[in-house]
């Protein structure tokens, strides 16, 4: 039997040892890793390939909601199941958006709780039972049907201008040197900068450069205008 592979990310070191000792009692189900924080979180996954990673909505001091949406976008095939006593009704449509596959509620009996982890692995989307049937229920569902938009349509939505801010920051250039380099001032650059995060949904100039780098609707945008330019000259 091919066992559903976890790796726990819990920052109470004795929920986290009851969960891994729980789930490793059963036949179908085993874990690979167990961590306190995110730090280590992208190598692990990249060296024990989880099928799920359960994730405590309140680690300490940390945005669970933003480790959720990196580990979608670097490793998408993993399925994603939220921890929490009580989450509210925001929380859970926020992580299901990003694209957690469902929610665990910490008080949910054994059953409740290695049913979930079974289900969303063959693919389905588990909400808390209290909100099962719900409109609310029905809303987050809808949400997270909606094709997230690809990288080619968040390129379209950048100006020229922004691409090149882009490009020089992925060349390590900081906004006064792009600035210099444009013959703009660095508040222009800032300006500039805020809205490039602000379409991306993205949160600093390290994810802009990672963008740049590694999204390939920027870079079919990239050459599309580079082609444009030369045919008019």
């Amino acid at each position: 039997m091919k066992k559903i592979r976890l790796l726990v990310i819990e920052d109470n070191r004795l929920l986290r040892d009851g969960i891994v000792a729980m789930i490793n009692e059963q036949e179908d189900l085993r874990i690979v890793a167990a961590l306190e924080n995110q730090e280590k979180v992208h190598p692990k996954i990249t060296e024990t390939k989880p099928d799920i990673v359960l994730i405590d909505l309140g680690l300490q001091g940390k945005n669970s909601l933003q480790l959720v949406r990196n580990i979608k976008l670097d490793f998408p095939e993993v399925k994603i199941i939220v921890m929490d006593l009580l989450p509210l009704q925001q929380d859970i449509y926020e992580f299901i958006k990003t694209g957690a596959s469902g929610f665990i509620l910490k008080e949910a009996d054994v059953d409740d709780f290695l049913n979930t982890i079974r289900l969303v692995n063959k693919g389905q989307k588990i909400l808390p039972t209290n909100l099962t049937g719900s409109l609310f229920s029905q809303i987050v569902t809808h949400a997270a049907k909606i094709p997230k938009e690809s990288g080619l349509i968040r390129a379209v939505r950048l100006t020229k201008r922004e691409r090149q801010v882009i490009e020089l920051i992925s060349d390590g250039l900081t906004n006064k040197e792009i600035g210099w380099k444009l013959h703009l001032s660095p508040f222009t650059i800032k300006s500039h900068v805020h809205n490039i995060l602000e379409k991306l949904a993205i949160h600093n100039r390290i994810e802009i450069a990672k963008y740049a780098h590694e999204d390939q609707g920027f870079n079919d945008m990239k050459d599309l205008v580079s082609l444009i330019d030369e045919s008019s000259n």
